[in-house]
């Protein structure tokens, strides 16, 4: 909470109610004016009312979450009694950003499979700290679909005899090796590192709305330009330097027959290809395939 002249007013109580007076809560604002419950019951109706000393009491329409979802209060105003002055309750960019990245780490297709680097509800995104990028790139890599995934596309490489590994369960080894690799190097430089260092959002950012070729040509850009951490789009250095790090990294452990410049140079091209397929799906599809997604306004 904030008065006219900018100071924080915390400390206001704040109140929820449930159906019949039931699920009562009270909590005490803290010194950011900022409050938050937790474990409540989905589908039940709720109201938050906020009482303040000097101010008039602010009640909420009614409230209802679905199971595993997180909702903002927006539209908090509290008028002084002796004047039509108000303030709003709002938390910090850093607390915001924590919250918005804890329910983009809830995404999953078919509600199992990581969908954690986009952003549904794009008009009030919070730019990501340095911390967050890098929970986020390890929240991935450690997710055991990750595993799973490199474990099925090892076993296509497997069969299509690519790279020129050996065949067999050590041939096999390897090749799960070196996917799992591309993909941790990928996520850690072009999800984090370079993210961090170049203060960029590594996330995709779905626009949703508008007719299917800006939809098209906007998710077409997005291998090439980002949102930096301050607001403006720029240069997507972050992605494209990541696939170029990896892609050179992984001539430390493929086959001789598979380095050099060339190598190098053929996977960004495949990665950046692969990457403009993938938001074109995401632009278009996997929000229907995402549970949690289609609860979340854009």
């Amino acid at each position: 909470m904030a008065a006219t002249n900018g100071d924080l007013v915390p400390g206001a109580t704040v109140e929820l109610d449930g159906a019949a007076g039931i699920d009562r809560q009270s909590i005490t604002a803290d010194e950011n004016a900022s409050f938050e419950f937790d474990n409540l019951k989905p589908g039940v109706p709720y109201h938050v009312t906020v009482h303040a000393k000097g101010f008039a009491d602010w009640k909420s329409a009614e409230l209802r979450l679905h199971a595993n979802e997180f909702q903002f209060v927006t539209g908090v105003r509290l008028e002084f009694l002796a004047a039509a002055t108000s303030i709003t309750v709002t938390g910090s960019p850093e607390e915001i950003a924590t919250e918005q990245v804890y329910i983009e780490e809830q995404q999953r297709v078919l509600g199992f499979i990581p969908n954690f680097y986009v952003v549904y509800d794009s008009k009030s995104a919070a730019p990501m700290t340095t911390r967050l990028k890098f929970q986020m790139a390890l929240r991935t890599s450690i997710d055991p679909i990750t595993f799973l995934g490199s474990a099925f596309l090892a076993g296509v490489n497997q069969a299509a005899d690519t790279p020129d590994y050996p065949q067999g369960a050590k041939g096999y080894g390897e090749r799960f090796g070196a996917v799992y690799a591309d993909g941790l190097t990928d996520i850690l430089f072009g999800g984090a590192i370079l993210p961090a260092l170049l203060h960029q959002d590594p996330r995709y950012f779905y626009q949703g709305t508008g007719s299917i070729k800006s939809r098209t040509l906007h998710a077409l850009a997005s291998p090439f330009i980002c949102k930096s951490d301050n607001g403006p789009w720029q240069p997507n250095y972050s992605s494209i330097g990541g696939d170029l790090i990896s892609s050179a990294i992984s001539n430390a452990y493929y086959p001789s027959s598979n380095r050099g410049a060339a190598f190098t140079f053929e996977n960004l091209a495949i990665d950046t290809a692969q990457r403009a397929v993938s938001t074109i799906i995401q632009e278009f599809v996997v929000r229907k395939l995402t549970p949690s997604a289609k609860k979340q306004h854009n």
